[in-house]
């Protein structure tokens, strides 16, 4: 059978699991991490390996461009995975998620780290960038597969508020996955087949916002040249939990990128 019959056989059993989703987005996010009971490798999150190999992908970027007497404000921050990796690289790191469900599961993975805190809050919704910069001052952004579950204009808000917190002297590091197929190949690169759905695979169908891919080009639309300035940028590979008969973690094309105020 071929490989484009195959994945058009994915089609139904995607419309429905998708169709399951809240229309609310924010709705989607607390159902989906409220229904989270393990994490790391093998875990119940998709994109939480619980594997170094990544963040050291990321590792020099950072630490060369981050000015490090700033904080550091990890948005969609999720079950806290970079915020400790971050926590070990600055004196003092924010968890941002939109969800108070992730928040809880990611201070209870932090307990005992004194330089972190956390903070339910949505990075794209009107005041936020305000709200923010009144908290910790400015700040150094580090995003993780945020952007490409946003819409244009939210994406957009997001980048503005993101704008108001690093001020003259932070940076925004940023690193989303960028995969050059259609949606259905991705599902089959991640297992999905006509016949089975791995279960972490399965949760976020059921949840979340359609993902999209978020590379160069949805950069340079997103942070437009008049209030951003490219540092640095280039492929990452970002990656998910074990979702094969391996039980290796799986890697996923992706994109980084180093803004600045312009």
């Amino acid at each position: 059978m071929s490989k484009l019959w195959e994945r058009m056989l994915l089609v139904p059993s995607v419309v429905r699991l998708a169709s399951r989703a809240p229309k609310d987005p924010a709705a989607g996010w607390e159902g989906y991490w409220r229904g989270i009971h393990t994490t790391g490798h093998s875990g119940d999150v998709l994109w939480d390996s619980g594997s170094r190999t990544e963040s050291e992908q990321y590792a020099d970027a950072v630490v060369a461009h981050f000015d490090p007497t700033l904080p550091v404000i990890d948005v969609g921050c999720g079950n806290g995975t970079y915020t400790r990796w971050l926590a070990g690289l600055f004196p003092s790191v924010l968890g941002l998620d939109v969800s108070s469900g992730a928040v809880e599961l990611a201070k209870r993975e932090a307990e005992g780290l004194q330089n972190t805190d956390f903070m339910v809050l949505d990075a794209a919704e009107a005041g936020a960038g305000e709200r923010l910069l009144e908290r910790m001052g400015p700040a150094n952004i580090f995003v993780r597969g945020v952007f490409h579950v946003l819409k244009p204009n939210k994406q957009a808000s997001m980048a503005a508020n993101l704008r108001t917190v690093i001020r003259s002297s932070g940076r925004v590091f940023l690193t989303e996955t960028n995969f050059p197929g259609n949606s259905l190949a991705y599902l089959q690169q991640l297992g999905a087949t006509r016949r089975s759905m791995p279960p972490q695979l399965q949760s976020a169908l059921e949840n979340l916002p359609r993902p999209g891919r978020f590379g160069a080009q949805e950069r340079n639309s997103t942070f437009p040249d008049a209030d951003w300035q490219l540092v640095t940028d280039g492929p990452v590979n970002i990656e998910v939990v074990s979702m094969g008969r391996l039980g290796l973690s799986q890697q996923v094309p992706g994109y980084f990128a180093v803004l600045a105020g312009a």
